[in-house]
């Protein structure tokens, strides 16, 4: 993919795992709020990018490293690329302490498949960096997970095309969410289920002939 006007952020994909409504508000609406946990991740990701490169027993670390990837149409950056021999293993960074985050898998995975098109060198495995638990959880980037992440720029690409806001999840997602006040997921989704309702009721009137 040549036009540059058709990349998609990295980071979408993140933003799209975690709720596609989310990535529709920040890359379509433009709408980006903080709160507690988007302050605290910044600051974390400003001292890690203040550390820059460097040669750690043998092993070379370079911090905010660009990627982009012309077949998949992705750009954005690496929060630190380990380079064990030539072989690349990006380590994405989050706030918070050891836990499962789906979306982050996205995101180191397609930063892996960045850097393979970028460097012609396999990149099997990768890291997601807790920052509260100081803790890493090595990801394998299998066959399984490489799908996702092209469906998921499929999916990132259709939803900004579109221009439109996805239904909100309403769930416990939101309650972490900067921008729960900008989405009223629980709003929206009371809405939601009077027109589903109000519909249902319909059909049934139709179905049992009353006028």
């Amino acid at each position: 993919m040549d036009d540059d006007s058709e990349l998609i952020a990295i980071s979408a994909l993140s933003q799209w795992g975690y709720c596609p409504r989310r990535c529709a508000l920040i890359h379509v609406e433009q709408t980006f709020e903080e709160n507690i946990y988007t302050l605290r991740g910044e600051l974390e990701h400003q001292r890690v990018d203040e550390l820059g490169g460097e040669l750690k027993d043998g092993v070379r670390v370079e911090r905010g490293l660009p990627l982009w990837s012309k077949r998949l149409g992705l750009t954005g950056r690496a929060d630190a690329v380990e380079f064990h021999g030539q072989t690349p293993y990006p380590v994405e960074y989050k706030h918070g302490r050891k836990r499962r985050r789906p979306e982050a898998e996205l995101q180191l995975c397609a930063q892996a498949m960045c850097l393979e098109e970028m460097t012609g060198q396999p990149v099997p495995k990768g890291a997601i960096f807790h920052q509260g638990s100081r803790r890493r959880t090595e990801i394998t980037l299998d066959e399984n997970l490489r799908r996702r992440v092209e469906e998921a720029v499929a999916a990132v690409r259709a939803l900004l095309s579109s221009e439109t806001l996805p239904e909100p999840v309403n769930d416990a997602r939101c309650d972490l969410c900067s921008l729960k006040e900008s989405c009223l997921p629980e709003l929206v989704a009371s809405r939601a289920r009077l027109r589903q309702a109000q519909h249902g009721l319909f059909c049934a009137k139709d179905l049992a002939g009353t006028p």
